[in-house]
């Protein structure tokens, strides 16, 4: 490997490391389903987005809110002098991928096989801290642009 190749590789790695997420792989539902829960919670605060995977009655929600939990732990282990209670965390970004497809065969009518995919997925899930003072500052901006 190169200097340069090097180089960005761990610039690549530090900034991995302030990155908080957790990743559920080989997960045995179509990345669909899944997908029309997490759009549910993108962009909203965490206690928020799991009062919406509790009481959403998609199997994927369960599945969604354990990966979320476990998010939580991460940025409760990297920032551990901070209280949970006074910050305001958000999913930041959440994204569904397709995992490995099981291909297996059902008999069908006079001698013919059709074929069933079993998809799979993985889901990836950001948190972040929101910073409720760049929010109000650019409400302030915004209203001083109105006025003038």
């Amino acid at each position: 490997m190169g200097a340069r190749k090097r180089l960005a590789a761990i610039a690549r790695k530090e900034q991995k490391k302030k990155l908080v997420y957790a990743i559920l792989r080989h997960c045995p539902t179509s990345p669909r389903k899944m997908r029309l829960v997490a759009d549910l919670i993108r962009g909203v605060e965490v206690n928020k987005a799991l009062d919406i995977l509790k009481y959403t009655k998609k199997e994927a929600a369960r599945r969604l809110e354990k990966l979320l939990l476990s998010a939580i732990a991460n940025w409760q282990e990297k920032n551990e002098g901070t209280n949970l209670n006074d910050v305001t965390l958000y999913v930041s970004k959440i994204h569904v991928d397709q995992g490995r497809t099981l291909k297996r065969i059902r008999p069908a009518p006079q001698g013919r096989a059709y074929r069933i995919r079993k998809r799979s997925n993985h889901v990836t899930l950001f948190v972040d801290v929101k910073n409720e003072n760049i929010e109000n500052n650019n409400d302030n901006t915004q209203e001083k642009a109105q006025a003038v």
